[in-house]
């Protein structure tokens, strides 16, 4: 059985994802103190909505969740694929365990050479635009099960990583992006906090939750 077939078998349906607007995509996330059965959890219930959305994502952070953690799952690459040749460790090492939940990640080195890629956001939903980021990066982070790990990464790999610790400080890809392509997504980003705003007096005016999980 792989581990998306025993995730779907086993967590329970998928979290709501935050959109732009919302606070909590903009707090520091607190540390993850212990990996606990609800962090366990969690981290399935992410899995399986970054693979079960409408638009599949590539990685996902607690924050966009509703929960405000540090707390990333990542799928990057597809375990039934070979991985090039020319793969970075990071990707050698992570990509055969995918999809696959981070704790308390961070980046300890970043390469001086960067390139423009244009990324996008499963909480930023229908932007896209051009983000310079360092081509490599030196991942630290544990598993679930404890493991600690210390990987140069590259690739898709190395910007998904750079993207999701962005959200777990606060940070959404549209804050890189440069003047004129801000500019140019402007109005959808308003659009987008209007919804997000009148959502949420929505719920406190039922005196429901605000976390959207």
């Amino acid at each position: 059985m792989s581990l998306l077939e025993y995730i779907k078998g086993r967590a329970r349906g998928r979290l709501r994802l935050l959109v732009c607007g919302h606070p909590t995509l903009r707090r520091r996330a607190e540390p993850v103190a212990a990996v606990t059965p609800e962090i366990r959890e969690l981290a399935e219930r992410m899995i399986r909505t970054m693979l079960e959305n409408d638009v599949v994502g590539v990685g996902l952070a607690a924050p966009q969740v509703g929960r405000s953690l540090r707390l990333i799952v990542l799928g990057t690459h597809d375990p039934e694929r070979p991985l090039s040749p020319t793969a970075s460790p990071g990707e050698m090492l992570l990509g055969p365990r995918m999809p696959l939940a981070l704790v308390n990640p961070e980046v300890v080195w970043f390469s001086p050479e960067t390139e423009a890629v244009s990324e996008g956001c499963l909480s930023v939903p229908e932007v896209a635009g051009p983000v310079e980021r360092p081509k490599r990066v030196i991942l630290r982070a544990a598993t679930l099960d404890g493991e600690t790990l210390q990987v140069e990464c590259g690739g898709l790999l190395a910007r998904c990583i750079q993207h999701e610790i962005d959200h777990l400080d606060g940070i959404l890809f549209i804050d890189r992006l440069r003047d004129e392509d801000r500019a140019r997504v402007a109005p959808q980003i308003s659009l987008l906090e209007r919804r997000a705003a009148r959502h949420a007096g929505a719920v406190s005016a039922e005196g429901g939750p605000g976390s959207g999980a």
